[in-house]
């Protein structure tokens, strides 16, 4: 019998003492003892997996949102680009664990449901951070938030911050493109309003894409990041409906009421009127 196969032998280092490893520099200890089910439920634990995975995407998504703001505010579309198609590729991973979670049954799910309390995604701060940049703004969704002024500071900074939208029209606008002036000195902490005048200006791009083409990349990144967050909420509507069915959300919300409700909002209805428009 061959000896065992020692990487050592090859040069793979082999002790850490005083050296930091993939688990230091992961912080691995931190991260694998961070789920603490409050039940004997086998299932409890890939519910709160699910959940702490997906923050994780969140954080990493809000990065990478915040990064493309800034290049195409400083009018340098391509880094906004792959930054942009990176959000889309996370947005597909979280789209993908809902798939994980769907095996979960209703009948597993009820064997903890009490523990979470009051506790809902509803009140995730960083999910909300997401729909502020995106554009979705609706300062009523502080609320949840105010026993931590911290996370309020963070709201209210990222509303009075343009949003992706705001920053992708004024881009517009500078390469010459007819962008009402009223849209760009709006008051961007206020919910966007669909504008006849955006609508038409996109009708300008999408009739001629090649005499504008790095704003035609830019408002067809913006539409495969609202895909993919359309595919998002749908598959949370059908994730809940299948596992909890149309009971009252853990957070006092209607649930999937609620959640049905969240389908019918658009990022950027402009680009999707533009379609019928043309």
């Amino acid at each position: 019998m061959a000896d065992p196969y020692d990487p050592g032998t090859e040069g793979a280092r082999m002790s850490f003492a005083g050296a930091m490893s993939y688990g230091d520099y992961l912080s691995l200890d931190a991260v694998l003892t961070a789920q603490h089910p409050q039940s004997d439920a086998g299932d409890e634990l890939l519910f709160i997996i699910q959940h702490q995975t997906s923050e994780l995407w969140m954080k990493l998504m809000l990065h990478e949102l915040g990064r493309a703001r800034e290049a195409i505010a400083a009018d340098r579309l391509q880094p906004a680009f792959k930054g942009l198609s990176r959000v889309a590729r996370i947005m597909e991973q979280l789209n993908s664990a809902w798939d994980v979670l769907r095996t979960m049954t209703p009948s597993d799910y009820t064997r903890f449901r009490d523990t979470l309390g009051q506790s809902s995604g509803f009140q995730s701060w960083q999910y909300r951070l997401i729909e502020f940049a995106a554009g979705n703004r609706n300062p009523a969704m502080v609320k949840p938030h105010a026993h931590r002024p911290d996370l309020v500071a963070l709201l209210e900074a990222e509303l009075a911050r343009p949003s992706l939208y705001d920053t992708a029209l004024a881009a517009a606008a500078r390469s010459g493109l007819p962008v009402p002036g009223a849209v760009l000195t709006r008051d961007c902490a206020a919910p966007w309003v669909a504008d006849d005048g955006v609508a038409a200006m996109w009708a300008v791009v999408y009739r001629d894409p090649e005499a504008h083409w790095p704003i035609y990349e830019l408002a067809e990144k913006l539409m495969d990041f609202e895909d993919y967050f359309r595919r998002w909420r749908f598959n949370h509507v059908t994730t809940v409906e299948r596992v909890l069915g149309l009971k009252r959300g853990t957070g006092g919300t209607g649930g999937v009421s609620y959640l049905k409700r969240m389908l019918e909002v658009e990022l950027f209805p402009e680009l999707w009127q533009v379609r019928t428009a043309l």
